[in-house]
């Protein structure tokens, strides 16, 4: 409803700006006409302001032919051969800077930020903009400034920072030619605007109001951004590392010689990320999303906590807990986890590419990885490794009977090596001889089919008939975002609508879990209100903020054992946000900011055997498809490239690494 009323007023109220150059100010001479009538009154300036927020695109575009990010299918968690995922174009390595494959926000981004600029420079003009009113509009255009920077910078490394400037008509080309800020001062710049936004936004908003920033949707992008900043590949390469000097050792801004990336180690830059997330963690107004246990729940095996959450999973329904937060079926406006979030078209209607084809009228071809497959844990906390030395883990065999939980079914022969796993892998993964209910039609043939997916299988490759794509190559669908009830065919066919959460309250714990564990000495640090904190190094505060993460998924808590190690601690934060946030846009962010994505996209992409049928399908192979042998992983994918036409324009912007001038 909120998208349909800022599509509304954009429409009625602002041209459409179609300049290719962020420093164009063309566009200018036809805004500079209303601006009088814009700036004169509250209301016109409110509809500039939302016009503006309109810009923005929808951040559940991370699957698709719409992304504002590479994506889900730039990492390792996902692949498809549909041709609808542009984020594959860059792994494929299509991506130039002459052709972006429509992942480029670049000039969108600067077109919100002169608009923000000219909001905050004009703002005072209106004579009924009473004190109240000047506060909240100036919340609310600091925050889009800030995030408009925020999506550049995670796109395309250090940008242009304009301060409060509107770049005025008919200066000398000079005027624009302007430099790129280094990394450590866009974080710094965009976090201290996010800050200022934290001042004047609301720490909630109505419901009808969902999607709009809050002040925890500015102080949780805070987290991010500085949790980035002091993660290896921006400082220095860590403590015993060299991922700085290795991507960016080269990256130097031409006209004075500065390197762009850090290259020396500053620790005290965890102390401010862990501050960051503490912040939110103190003032107690968020909490990770639980539905209460029933009599249907899966009973909690030995090695998990039976104490209620947040200190156990004995009063929860781990799969609900998961499950609902993104399928539609808990209530979004009021969830306590999302810090911020927005009802996503893009997801709702990308769940299509999840479904079969056979019965379901689907595309089948949004397939998750076998790397993400193997790291989820069984239910009781082990690896697969681990519960196949005990011989409680099989790859062989089929289960018999049907079994069910949280209103979840097994149905007949599903194979051994999906048993017994996780709640989350359940809730986030459709494997082959997996249920798929569709209860919304009323027409028995379209809904409660168990789907195969190996060679023979009414879900595999030889039941494709006209698009010889739609298959699940990997052997596995994402399931993440659908309702029982989502159903694509038969009368009465219906899907919920999908929440993306932009940031969530389990990010924050596992962000400052990882700060802190980072540290090896003691930082003192003062807050806003100029009350100091120390940050050490402190064993039960990893615990608590890590477990809670855990119990949620019915999983037990670290070990003693565990948290005296910090590299340990380390590997199991990046395996825990792994499977956390699967098909949230975080995977291709973290194995970056860690220094990891050479070694971790240099990994063989697998999945089963989809070309054979039967006991041989249940084998682990290298995809076996050109598209799947032609991807490429290169350090320069780090960052998009900067377009040639910006490159041209503005004699001091300096290209990305490895990408053409």
């Amino acid at each position: 409803m909120i998208k349909k009323y800022l599509l509304t007023v954009i429409v009625l109220i602002l041209p459409v700006c179609n300049s290719c150059n962020f420093l164009d100010v063309d566009d200018y001479f036809n805004e500079t006409l209303k601006y009088d009538s814009i700036f004169s009154n509250k209301l016109n300036i409110e509809k500039y302001l939302w016009g503006n927020a309109s810009s923005f695109d929808d951040e559940g575009g991370i699957f698709g032919n719409t992304v504002y990010t590479p994506g889900i299918m730039a990492s390792d968690e996902a692949f498809s051969l549909g041709g609808a995922y542009n984020g594959l174009s860059l792994v494929l390595d299509e991506v130039s800077a002459s052709d972006a494959h429509n992942i480029n926000i670049y000039d969108k981004m600067y077109r919100i930020i002169r608009k923000t600029n000219t909001i905050i420079y004009r703002l005072d003009e209106a004579a009924d903009v009473t004190a109240i009113d000047r506060r909240e509009i100036l919340g609310y255009t600091h925050f889009m400034r800030a995030y408009a920077y925020y999506n550049l910078i995670n796109l395309y490394g250090p940008v242009v920072i304009l301060g409060d400037d509107v770049l005025d008509t008919n200066e000398e080309p000079e005027y624009y030619a302007r430099p790129r800020s280094t990394y450590d001062e866009c974080i710094d710049y965009i976090c201290t605007e996010f800050e200022q936004a934290a001042d004047y936004l609301p720490s909630d908003v109505a419901v009808n109001y969902f999607g709009r920033p809050t002040r925890g949707a500015a102080l949780g992008l805070i987290v991010r951004l500085r949790l980035q900043h002091a993660s290896p590949l921006f400082n220095g390469g860590g403590k015993d590392g060299n991922a700085a000097r290795v991507y960016f050792g080269e990256f130097k801004r031409s006209v004075d010689g500065v390197n762009y990336i850090r290259q020396t180690y500053d620790e005290r830059l965890w102390a401010i990320a862990a501050q960051a997330s503490k912040r939110i963690i103190d003032w107690g107004i968020y909490r990770l999303h639980t539905v209460d246990r029933t009599g249907d729940t899966r009973p909690l095996p030995a090695t998990v906590s039976a104490e209620n959450f947040p200190n156990g999973a004995g009063n929860i329904d781990a799969y609900h807990s998961y499950a609902d937060m993104f399928n539609g079926e808990s209530l979004s406006p009021r969830n306590a986890e999302f810090l911020w979030a927005r009802y996503s078209p893009q997801v709702k209607s990308f769940t299509q590419r999840s479904f079969p084809v056979t019965y379901f009228r689907g595309f089948n071809n949004l397939c998750i990885t076998q790397k993400v497959i193997d790291a989820f844990y069984m239910e009781d906390g082990r690896t697969r490794q681990e519960a196949m030395a005990d011989g409680t883990y099989s790859e062989t065999g089929y289960m018999t009977g049907t079994r069910s939980f949280s209103g979840y079914q097994l149905g007949p022969n599903v194979h051994n090596m999906y048993l017994n796993r996780e709640m989350r892998f359940y809730a986030c993964v459709a494997f082959s001889g997996t249920w798929w209910t569709a209860t919304s039609t009323s027409e028995a043939s379209y809904k409660n089919q168990q789907i195969f997916y190996d060679y023979s299988g009414a879900g595999g490759k030889s039941a494709v008939t006209d698009d010889i794509n739609s298959y699940p190559i990997t052997g596995y669908i994402m399931r993440k975002y659908i309702h029982p009830e989502d159903a694509w065919a038969g009368a009465g066919a219906s899907v919920l609508d999908k929440p993306f959460p932009i940031i969530r309250y389990a990010e924050i714990l596992l962000s400052y879990a990882e700060a802190i564990n980072n540290l090896q000495g003691s930082h003192t640090l003062t807050d806003a209100d100029g009350n100091e904190e120390t940050f050490t190094r402190n064993i039960e505060q990893i615990r608590s903020a890590f477990n809670q993460v855990r119990f949620r998924a019915g999983l037990p808590g670290l070990t003693d054992e565990e948290l005296a190690d910090p590299d340990e601690v380390q590997r199991l934060i990046e395996k825990e946000r792994m499977l956390e946030f699967m098909c949230e846009n975080r995977r291709f962010f973290d194995v970056r900011r860690w220094g990891k994505y050479l070694d971790s996209e240099n990994e063989l992409m697998m999945g089963m055997n989809t070309d054979v049928s039967g006991d041989d399908y249940y084998t682990r192979v290298p995809l076996n498809h050109s598209k799947a042998r032609r991807r490429v992983v290169n350090r320069k994918f780090v960052f998009m490239p900067l377009m040639l036409t910006e490159l041209r324009k503005a004699s001091t912007l300096d290209q990305n690494p490895g990408w053409e001038y």
